[in-house]
């Protein structure tokens, strides 16, 4: 990206069977490195993002955050001083603590969940979504989702898009088909 700007860094994990080699899941993720660019480098994306449907979504829900819901999901073992420091969250160019961004993700696809596949998590088969802005614990998540499994999130209070371009495939059921999602 640049000089004093950020780096992408594009990974890549197979999940596989040890005894089978089966591979059961494959998860991708580009992480943006803030403040370690300028080395040169390819600056396009490996992929595109996936493209919204310009009609409305065929379905809103609105999930509450809680005030304290960084501190609490720092328990998970990511003691990053950003999602619970004040001083650490304005160093990171930050107003205040910011919640984790996979928790930001956990509280939209409980949306997904809801919406598509009543509760039932083994249906998820494939997930794609790009981070676009932070959360700030105690606002108001709003999953916008259209029938063909695409869906972004924005956040109620600053109408900020924090999840975009995402992307659900669930496996089909009889009599359903694989779109919805």
């Amino acid at each position: 990206k640049g000089a004093g700007k950020g780096a992408l860094l594009y990974s890549e994990k197979v999940v596989s069977d040890a005894q089978s080699g089966e591979v059961l899941a494959i998860a991708r993720g580009t992480t943006f490195l803030r403040g370690d660019g300028g080395f040169g480098g390819d600056s396009q994306s490996l992929s595109q993002p996936h493209r919204l449907p310009e009609q409305a979504p065929d379905l809103v829900i609105d999930l509450p955050t809680r005030p304290e819901q960084a501190l609490h999901y720092r328990l998970n073992g990511d003691d990053n001083p950003i999602h619970a420091s004040p001083a650490a969250a304005a160093r990171g160019g930050f107003p205040r603590p910011i919640l984790h961004g996979l928790c930001t993700l956990g509280v939209a696809f409980h949306a997904l969940l809801r919406g598509f596949a009543d509760y039932r998590a083994e249906r998820f088969a494939h997930l794609q979504v790009r981070f676009s802005a932070p959360v700030y614990p105690g606002e108001t998540l709003r999953t916008e989702i259209w029938n063909d499994g695409s869906f972004r999130t924005r956040v109620v209070e600053r109408d900020v898009v924090v999840l975009d371009n995402g992307r659900v495939r669930l496996t089909p059921e009889m009599g359903e088909h694989a779109g919805r999602a």
